[in-house]
């Protein structure tokens, strides 16, 4: 499993369009082998999807993001998780993994 989360000053941010930075974590066997940190490409609209998705991202936890985001992860088959709290990459990753991941509204309405 690929974990795409964005990152703000070592934690997640609300701005998941705008971001400076992805945490890129990677899981096997429920363990995190590695943290990476991404600089995404300039943002336009539907270009974060695809090239997370390239980054063989299979999960996205963040805060809020819009829905033609949302849908375009789901058509290309990767879970979605918005409403997370701000926290470190890893933090959320091993919430996750051990089924507590807070989860609650969307933070972006647009």
């Amino acid at each position: 499993m690929k974990f795409a989360i964005p990152i703000a000053d070592g934690k997640l941010t609300a701005h998941f369009g705008h971001c400076k930075e992805f945490a890129m974590v990677d899981v096997e066997d429920q363990k995190i082998l590695r943290t990476e940190m991404l600089d995404p490409p300039p943002h336009e609209p539907g270009v974060l999807p695809r090239w997370l998705k390239e980054q063989g991202t299979t999960v996205v936890i963040a805060g809020g993001m819009g829905q033609r985001a949302i849908q375009l992860f789901q058509q290309a088959g990767v879970e979605v998780f918005v409403g997370a709290p701000v926290d470190e990459p890893e933090n959320l990753v091993k919430s996750y993994l051990n089924q507590t991941l807070l989860t609650g509204g969307n933070v972006c309405d647009h």
